[in-house]
């Protein structure tokens, strides 16, 4: 029989996607009451991966990844993603009979080993957590850089995010060390 153990604390981030970039802070104002305090903020970048949220949000859609200062316990991603889902509807706006969200927040953590993300749809690559929430290794760490999968979403295996996934990760690795 293995001997059970506490794993380590990691590391929240959040990828966010918007049409309407002044709504951020007021987003992440409502992150981090949640969260704690944000320690890091990528640029804003063109999100051009799909045209799958124009119809919701509008063209010139951006992408930003945010992380927090507090490490979580890994088994509180569900919760995560059913908080960011809740401030999605709070900024979501009337749309065509439907509540359109003006923005999408990707809920995960990074770790030592992999970058995991929250999902609410299953599919065979996910694990089921609760509440209706899976769990996806959408990276992993491996020959000192993140590497994507064959599921991997096309945006993350871009050269521009894997260098800030492993940005995020040194900064992890960091606060470990402390």
């Amino acid at each position: 029989m293995g001997a059970l153990t506490t794993p380590l604390p990691v590391k929240a981030i959040i990828g966010v996607l918007t049409a309407d970039p002044d709504l951020l802070p007021t987003v992440y104002t409502e992150l981090t009451h949640r969260f704690g305090a944000i320690d890091y903020v990528s640029e804003l970048m063109p999100f051009t991966s799909t045209v799958y949220y124009e119809t919701e949000m509008g063209p010139d859609i951006q992408r930003q990844f945010i992380s927090f200062e507090r490490l979580v316990d890994a088994g509180t991603l569900a919760e995560m993603k059913l908080f960011t889902n809740s401030v999605e509807q709070t900024f979501a706006v009337r749309k065509s009979e439907i509540n359109a969200r003006r923005v999408n927040l990707d809920a995960g953590y990074i770790c030592l080993a992999k970058l995991v993300l929250a999902s609410t749809k299953d599919h065979a690559h996910r694990i089921y957590l609760s509440d209706g929430i899976y769990a996806e290794i959408t990276l992993r760490f491996y020959r000192k850089t993140f590497q994507p999968w064959e599921w991997s979403y096309p945006d993350y295996r871009l050269p521009t995010y894997i260098a800030i996934f492993n940005h995020i990760r040194r900064i992890y690795r960091n606060q470990l060390e402390r």
